[in-house]
Parts: structure tokens; C-alpha cells; sequence
């Protein structure tokens, strides 16, 4: 092999006698040499004939071996360092150069030669001129093999067919996750598979999900408690005075804060009507204690009747205005109906965090049905009181959360669209501190890149489908750790179902196919098929009324 690897100072590279670097039993031949070392990214040169000759293998990696995204190792003392192509170029007609990006390490078996114990990190980098190795299926196996923490396996590794892809739950789950992905990639059926998953491997767990559009019922019909407008009955006076004001406020600017200021003393006054007020020493306006619309109605009557001029009677009208709007719009009942009234605190965490389980351990909340103009509160009210739970019950047996939210960038948005609405505080704020109080957060999105500055970071695992977004993988190739950037460079390239997992949640950055979903465990996200459903025709009177009917009633 004298000779072999002769770019840029390695003509006269020493001969390598490949039965002193690796056992009969693998590939027997180096396929390149280290030419560089830069810390996690460095060179090395394949020789082009090598790589021929192993494209021929029956096995899939060692095939596979000096592509894009393939993995190479280097042989360093007793151990073996594991490497990522990241990109090649040709420097001569029979030599090619590739960046690498070194994974991780794993123990020389001293018998077999073979690679065991991988872990992370690099302990001790190689020499240039050290000969570069295929890695072999037997090898990946061993990278991805789950260890004895508790896992979901999702998927079969990339290129392989046998090799299990794994998500460590404590460590996914205990710092974030984010799943991005392009409309079509299949980023919803990939969320139902991972959130059965981990329904199957903690039936007792307590898992909230909020659905925007309806989607995931189908999913989880059978294994799942399923809430909309009809039986949500979410109790209006769980918001706090920042979710009030959101809702009763209609003015903007220095008017805002007077009707603010009417409507904290106001919610006060109604809340210290009721008998749990007159056991808290000191009651505040963000307390979750029951009170009646209408006295926070006839409590504004009296107040306005205080005031010497018209003018100043301004506020309580608009105030009062609105609360009875609201009280007699059929739309809002699954939240300011009179029947709310009863102290339901408890039923109601019980019955949306699954306390107990009962076997079926996630809630769906769908939020399709509710007024847009109070969606982002219903979802502002359902966090926060997971953050909340988490935070005052603490020194009891702890019952961590999972919080997942599907299209993320609507309520955690950047700065160039955000609305001011208290949704995006609390979900930025359960991204920083959740973890401290066992509360997790899974955030699915199709624009990263409109997700608020910061969020996408505090997520310790992120699994990334196909991009098609210049903007969105810029975003995401930044929040990403600097050795996982050449599995990066194949998100514009990945087919449905395909998706890059780095992170805490994984051993090591890993491109993965996901497991095929059964019929009625998929969410009910599939497109439209025009050329099949527009063929279609008779039944369109009865469908047009069907559909006026239930538009006039607003889905009542």
C-alpha cells in the first residue's frame, strides 16, 4: 500500500500491513487515510478503487461506506473512533477527499476486534497518515444497540434494514423535543407513532396533546381521552388576570390599562364572594377561585354607579359589554357557561392530565372548534396550569407531564409575529424551566424558522424531517451541536417517513426510517386525492344543507 494515499504529503506514506490494524474477520483493506485533524471536523483521502471494490459487498454498510452520511472509523490505540462523511470532492482522478465528523469512540474487543461499548465523544484523536476503516452492519449495530436505559424503538436505521433506531424516553422527554418537517413528510403520522410508543411503554403516563385541527382523535380513539368543544368544559375563572384581560379587553394603549385596572378590582371583589376566598389569607386576582359572571357583572353595575361623570362610566360599559357577549355566544359555552361555576379544579386536572391514567394515558385536545379570538387563551390556560400543577405539587409524588403542541409556531412565535398573547410567555417559559419541575414539552412544527428566538435550542433531542425551506434549515442547522452538521446537509435531501435524530434522545446522530403506522393508528392528516374525489358526483343538495346547518349553528 506504499504510495496509495499520496495527496499533499503522503507520497511516501509507509507501508500498511492491514493484518496489524484489523482481525480476519472484517474488512480487511483501508479505504483512505487521515489527512487532516481539526477537532470535531477533519480530512481524510479515500482511494476511489477501495470504494469501488466495496460497493459490491453484500453488506449494506460496508457498501454504503464513503458516501454522504455514511460512517467510517479510525483506529486509535484500543479503541475505535466513529466518524461521519460529511462532504467529498475529488482531488485527483483516483483520490477523493472528505470532511468527517468524529461521534464517538468504542472499545477495541481484544480477541475479535470487534467495536463495543460505544459512547460519545472523543477521547483521543488519530495521527494523519492512520488508515481509515469501512464500518461494517456488526459495527452499527453495536452504535445504535439501546443500552439499558428505558427506549422507544421508531424506526430502522439508514441504510440498514435490521437495525433498530432508539429514542431514550428520560433523556428525550427530560429535556424537549422538537419535530420538524415540511407539510407532506409524513411529520403527523411520525408524532402519532412516537406518542404511541411511549403509550405502550408508560400505559399510566400522563401525556397532553393540543390539536389545532382535529387531527389526531382517529389516532387515539382507543387509547386516549378525547376532548373538544362538547365536553372540554373548561372553567373560565382557571385563567388568570393576564388570560382575562385578553378576553374581556377590547382597547389598546392607555384605555387598555384603565379597563385593566377596573377589571382586576372588579374579578377581586366577585372572587372574594365565594367561600374558599374567606380561607386564603391574602387573595390575589391570578387565584383559581370560582366566581359567578354575574356578579362580576352586577359588581361593575355598582362600581360604574360610583362615578360623577358619563365619561368616566366608559370602561365599565365596554367591560360589561363584552362579558355579556360572550356569555350569550353559543361558541364560547364550553367555557363561560353558567354550569362552570362549581369548584371542577380538581375533575378537571384529573381528567385532562389523566390522573389516574385509567390505561389510557393522553388527552387529545382539540382546539378546531373553538373561536379563533380565544384559541390562543384555551391553550395559555391548558399550559399554564401544567406548569402550574408541576410547581405546587411539588414535595408530593411527582407525576411528570408531556406537554406536546402541534403546529408550534403558532403559539410560540417569533418576534417579527408575535401578537402579544400570554400563550407564547408560558411555552417559552415551560422550555426554560420545565425541566427543573418535571414538566416536558414536544413541539411540532412545520417553520422552525417562525418558532420565537431561543425555543428550538432548549430542545435537548430534535428529529428533523424533510425541509424544503431555505430559512428553515439555516434555523435549524444552528440550534443544531456542531457534530451532527453533515446529517444536516441530507434534510433537503430525505424521503418521506426519513428524518435526522439528534441529541440526548439518541446515542448518537442517526438518519432513521419510521416505521409504517397501522390504518387506525394514523392521524387524520392524509391530502386530498382531487383526481379520484372529483369524479364524484350526486348528493350535493343534502351536503349543502347538512353543511349550512351546522356553519348557521357553529358546529352545535
Amino acid at each position: 500500500m506504499e504510495g496509495q494515499f499520496g495527496a499533499r504529503g503522503f507520497e511516501n506514506a509507509a507501508p500498511i500491513a492491514s493484518s496489524d490494524i484489523l482481525p480476519a474477520h472484517a474488512p480487511s483493506q483501508p479505504i483512505g487515510a487521515v489527512l487532516e485533524i481539526a477537532g470535531s471536523t477533519s480530512q481524510v483521502i479515500f482511494d476511489q478503487a477501495a470504494l469501488e471494490t466495496l460497493a459490491a459487498s453484500s453488506d449494506a454498510a460496508i457498501a454504503n461506506a464513503g458516501t454522504v452520511g455514511s460512517q467510517v472509523k479510525v483506529r486509535v490505540g484500543n479503541t475505535w473512533l466513529i466518524a461521519n462523511v460529511r462532504a467529498l470532492k475529488l482531488e485527483t482522478a483516483d483520490r477523493i477527499a472528505a470532511q468527517i465528523d468524529f461521534l464517538g469512540e468504542g472499545d477495541e474487543e481484544k480477541l475479535t476486534g470487534k467495536l463495543y461499548k460505544f459512547r460519545r465523544g472523543v477521547t483521543r484523536y488519530p495521527t494523519p497518515g492512520a488508515p481509515v476503516f469501512a464500518v461494517t452492519t456488526a459495527d452499527l449495530k453495536q452504535i445504535y444497540a439501546s443500552d439499558d436505559r428505558a427506549h422507544i424503538e421508531v424506526g430502522n436505521v439508514y441504510p440498514t434494514k435490521d437495525i433498530r433506531a432508539a429514542l431514550y424516553i428520560d433523556a428525550m422527554l427530560g429535556k424537549h423535543f422538537a419535530l420538524l418537517g415540511s407539510t407532506g413528510t409524513g411529520k403527523s403520522t411520525a408524532a402519532a407513532l412516537i406518542l404511541h410508543r411511549i403509550c405502550e411503554l408508560a400505559p399510566q403516563g400522563h401525556i397532553l396533546m393540543i390539536d389545532p385541527h382535529g387531527e389526531y382523535a382517529s389516532a387515539f380513539k382507543t387509547i386516549g381521552a378525547l376532548y373538544d368543544v362538547s365536553n372540554l368544559q373548561m372553567p373560565y375563572w382557571l385563567m388568570n388576570f393576564e388570560e382575562h384581560c385578553e378576553v374581556f379587553l377590547t382597547t389598546s394603549g392607555s384605555d387598555r390599562q384603565v379597563d385593566a385596572d377596573i377589571l382586576a378590582k372588579c374579578i377581586l371583589l366577585a372572587k372574594g364572594k365565594n367561600r374558599l376566598a374567606q380561607e386564603i389569607g391574602k387573595l390575589t386576582v391570578d387565584a383559581p377561585i370560582p366566581y359567578l359572571l354575574s356578579d362580576l357583572t352586577q359588581i361593575l353595575q355598582l362600581e360604574m354607579g360610583k362615578m360623577d361623570k358619563a365619561t368616566d362610566t366608559a370602561p365599565y360599559l365596554r367591560l360589561r359589554s363584552k362579558i355579556d357577549e360572550i356569555k350569550g355566544d353559543p361558541r364560547y359555552a364550553f367555557m363561560f357557561s353558567g354550569m362552570l361555576v362549581a369548584d371542577s379544579m380538581a375533575s378537571f386536572l384529573a381528567r385532562v392530565f389523566r390522573l389516574p391514567g385509567d390505561g389510557k394515558p393522553i388527552s387529545i385536545v382539540d382546539v378546531s372548534g373553538v373561536p379563533s379570538e380565544i384559541t390562543s387563551v384555551v391553550v395559555a390556560v391548558l399550559a399554564r396550569m401544567v406548569f402550574d400543577f408541576a410547581i405546587w405539587s411539588r414535595g408530593e409524588t411527582k407525576r411528570p407531564v408531556l406537554l406536546v403542541c402541534e403546529e408550534a409556531h403558532r403559539y410560540v412565535p417569533n418576534e417579527r409575529n408575535a401578537d402579544g398573547s400570554s400563550v407564547g410567555r408560558i411555552l417559552s417559559r415551560i422550555a426554560k424551566e420545565g425541566r427543573k419541575y418535571g414538566v416536558s414539552l414536544g413541539l411540532i412544527t412545520q417553520r422552525p424558522s417562525d418558532l420565537a428566538e431561543g425555543v428550538l435550542s432548549q430542545c435537548g433531542t430534535i428529529l428533523s424531517m424533510r425541509l424544503n425551506n431555505e430559512r428553515d434549515q439555516a434555523f435549524v442547522r444552528a440550534a443544531m451541536p456542531e457534530g451532527a452538521r453533515g446529517f444536516l446537509d441530507s434534510i433537503p435531501a430525505l424521503r418521506n417517513r426519513e428524518c435526522i435524530a439528534v441529541g440526548e434522545g439518541v446515542a448518537t446522530p442517526i438518519r432513521l426510517l419510521f416505521d409504517a403506522l397501522d390504518e387506525g393508528k394514523r392521524p387524520a392528516s392524509d391530502d386530498p386525492i382531487f383526481s379520484e374525489l372529483w369524479r364524484d358526483t350526486g348528493g350535493e343538495e343534502m351536503m349543502l344543507e347538512r353543511t349550512i346547518k351546522r356553519w348557521r349553528s357553529q358546529g352545535k
